[in-house]
């Protein structure tokens, strides 16, 4: 069956070839066709342009983002830096503030316990109060009784001053002595000079309390030894004798220069 087939499309096709040979060519006929292949090439030369552009505005996109994204990441973090720094700076106030909290508290403690022993000191000086003025009280009579003691001492010194002023003139004579005010009432200032060989204006004085019955030396200058002064104020609260107390300390200060 396929030999006849086959022989039947050979004698059909030596036919038809017979026929064209013979006849004019089918395609001579048929009207000319124009594939556009320029366009179809600038359209893809087009569409590859568009396409690079779309690339490369997506690789910028890409890039502006990433960038962008940086960006923000590096803010996050400049942001969370700021954050914990600005938590350091809360938490160190509020350390301090507890401090001064703490310091305040114990401050206060401390003002209500001095408060509580000021009133406690109160209180005893109150009662201390009450005592001194019972005391004050028994020592004002016993100081008029003093007072009276001194002022009748007093009138007899100046009674005995009556006597002794021609033999105080000896001695301020012979002894280089001057007398002054000790800027007290019952203070009187011996003034010696001549006694530094070397110089004979040269000053040395002592200070006579006349406050109680016995004489004493308050200040002197230059410095004597406080027990050779005794001894020479012990002599003459003995024998009430001033002459006593003026030969003895001119001797302790010529003493004292020389050494």
């Amino acid at each position: 069956m396929a030999s006849a087939f086959e022989s039947s499309l050979s004698s059909s096709m030596n036919g038809r070839q017979t026929l064209s040979a013979s006849a004019p060519s089918m395609a001579d006929s048929l009207p000319s066709i124009n594939f556009g292949f320029d366009e179809l090439r600038d359209r893809m030369a087009k569409f590859t342009a568009k396409f690079d552009a779309f690339i490369e505005q997506g690789r910028k996109r890409v890039l502006e983002e990433r960038n962008q994204f940086r960006m923000n990441v590096a803010e996050l973090q400049e942001d969370q830096r700021m954050k914990k720094k600005d938590m350091e700076i809360l938490q160190h106030k509020t350390s301090t503030h507890q401090q001064m909290i703490s310091k305040e508290s114990a401050e206060t403690r401390e003002m209500q316990a001095l408060i509580a022993s000021l009133s406690a000191q109160r209180d005893k000086n109150k009662a201390a109060r009450d005592a001194l003025q019972q005391q004050i009280e028994e020592t004002q009579r016993e100081i008029d009784k003093r007072l009276a003691a001194q002022q009748a001492h007093a009138q007899y010194v100046d009674a005995q001053a009556r006597f002794n002023v021609p033999e105080l003139d000896f001695w301020m004579q012979n002894l280089c002595l001057k007398i002054e005010g000790a800027g007290q009432s019952d203070r009187l200032k011996f003034v010696f000079t001549h006694l530094d060989e070397k110089n004979w204006d040269r000053e040395a004085w002592f200070e006579l309390c006349m406050s109680s019955r016995d004489y004493d030396v308050r200040h002197c200058r230059p410095k004597i030894e406080r027990e050779k002064v005794d001894r020479v104020l012990e002599r003459v609260n003995e024998t009430r004798d001033l002459a006593i107390l003026l030969k003895g300390m001119r001797e302790l200060f010529v003493e004292s220069m020389k050494a």
